[in-house]
C-alpha cells in the first residue's frame, strides 16, 4: 500500500512540476521572441522554406551552427514538458510524438505570428521547421525513457500491494479453517460420553428369589 501510494503522489508530482515548467518555459520564450529589437535595420522576412538555412551556412560552419542550434534548442523543452503536463504513461508512442509535434509547431507558428507585430522581429518559416524538429527530437530522446521507468515504478507498486492483499486473504481463509476444525473437535469430545453411554445399554435388575421356610 505504500508503495502504491508513493508511485500515484510522484506522478502528481511530475504532472504539476511538468505545468509549472511549461508555463515559466512559455514566458521565457516570449520575452526572447516577442522583445522589440533596437536596430538599424532588419532582413526582409523569410517565407520560402530552407531559404534561411541557406543562408545561414553561407555564414560559416560556426555561425550557421549557433543560428540552427539556437533554432532547434528554442521549443525543444516542450518536447518533455508538454508530456510531462499531460501526466498520462499508457500512451502509444506515436500518438505522443505526433501530438507533442504538432503542439510545438503551433506554438512556433503562433511566435512567428506575434513577431509581425513587434519592431526588430522578422518572420522566418525556417524558424518553424527548426522548432518543431526541436521539440520532437527531446521527445524522441527522453520521453520514452521516462515513461517506460514511470510504468515500472507502478507496476511493481501493484504488485506489491496485490501480494499484500493475497497475503491477508490467505491468513483470514486460514483463521477461519482453524476455528472450525476447533469447534468441531470440541463437538466430537462432547459428544463422545453420549455414544458410550448409549453403548452400555440399560442398567440390569437383579430378579428377587423366594428363600424357602
Amino acid at each position: 500500500m505504500q508503495r502504491q501510494g508513493s508511485g500515484g503522489s510522484a506522478a502528481v508530482v511530475v504532472r504539476a512540476t511538468g505545468f509549472v515548467l511549461l508555463v515559466a518555459h512559455l514566458l521565457l520564450v516570449a520575452w526572447i521572441s516577442l522583445r522589440p529589437r533596437d536596430v538599424a535595420w532588419v532582413t526582409a522576412p523569410n517565407t520560402v522554406p530552407l531559404d534561411g538555412l541557406r543562408a545561414d551556412l553561407a555564414l560559416g560552419s560556426a555561425e550557421a551552427a549557433r543560428l540552427i542550434g539556437e533554432g532547434l534548442l528554442l521549443l525543444a523543452p516542450l518536447g518533455v514538458l508538454l508530456p510531462m503536463a499531460d501526466g498520462r504513461l499508457d500512451v502509444p508512442g506515436w500518438a505522443s510524438l505526433v501530438r507533442t509535434t504538432a503542439a510545438g509547431a503551433l506554438v512556433s507558428l503562433a511566435v512567428e505570428l506575434l513577431q509581425t507585430a513587434v519592431p526588430g522581429q522578422v518572420v522566418d518559416v525556417d524558424s518553424v521547421l527548426l522548432n518543431t524538429a526541436g521539440v520532437a527530437l527531446a521527445h524522441l530522446l527522453l520521453v520514452p525513457a521516462g515513461r517506460s521507468r514511470l510504468r515500472r515504478r507502478s507496476g511493481t507498486g501493484r504488485s506489491e500491494t496485490d501480494r499484500l492483499k493475497g497475503g491477508r486473504s490467505g491468513t483470514g481463509r486460514s483463521g477461519t479453517g482453524r476455528s472450525g476444525a476447533a469447534g468441531g473437535t470440541g463437538r466430537g469430545r462432547g459428544s463422545a460420553p453420549l455414544r458410550n453411554e448409549g453403548s452400555q445399554g440399560a442398567t440390569p435388575t437383579i430378579s428377587r428369589v423366594p428363600i424357602a421356610p
